[in-house]
């Protein structure tokens, strides 16, 4: 792995990859949890509901961390940022929206959104304190990996049969 300056990351935040948020509990254990985000080019912001664990934990304890791991190109590169993050109320779910689009599609994202009329959405803003870099594409030993993916690995969305009582 080689350390890179941030502005060396390309269009890694441009690109719609989850990323991990690491929140804290009360007994100080690590809630990490795979969420969508968009970069500001100041901030990462991402949309948690109201009442859920993530927003409850940066409430009480705001410290919070982000990885972003570029997952089609492996190996490639990540981007790590932790600070202090503030939590708001998401007015007329603007920024889920949004954050939505960017990885579903405007017409699939207001339908998904539209789908959940009784959420309150708040929004954290994470403005990095520290961040760091790495890109493992230019190391010339590593552009020979394969990782040893099952067989039966297949890169499409596979759905779930529907459930009674749960929407679609």
């Amino acid at each position: 792995m080689q350390r890179i300056e941030i502005g060396e990351v390309g269009d890694l935040l441009q690109q719609p990859w989850l990323a991990t948020l690491a929140t804290y509990r009360k007994s100080g254990q690590v809630l990490l949890s795979p969420v969508w985000f968009e970069w500001t080019g100041d901030a990462f912001l991402v949309s948690l509901v109201h009442g859920d664990a993530k927003e409850l934990h940066l409430r009480r304890n705001p410290q919070a961390s982000l990885v972003i791991a570029e997952e089609a190109s492996y190996p490639g590169r990540v981007l790590e940022a932790s600070g202090v993050a503030s939590v708001q109320p998401d007015a007329n779910a603007q920024a889920i929206t949004r954050i939505a689009i960017r990885y579903l599609g405007e017409d699939v994202a207001r339908r998904w959104v539209g789908l959940y009329p009784e959420i309150n959405w708040d929004l954290m803003r994470l403005v990095p304190e520290r961040m760091r870099a790495l890109d493992h594409r230019n190391l010339p030993m590593l552009r020979d990996a394969r990782p040893k993916y099952p067989a039966t690995t297949e890169w499409r969305i596979e759905m779930m049969p529907q459930q009674p009582g749960v929407r679609a």
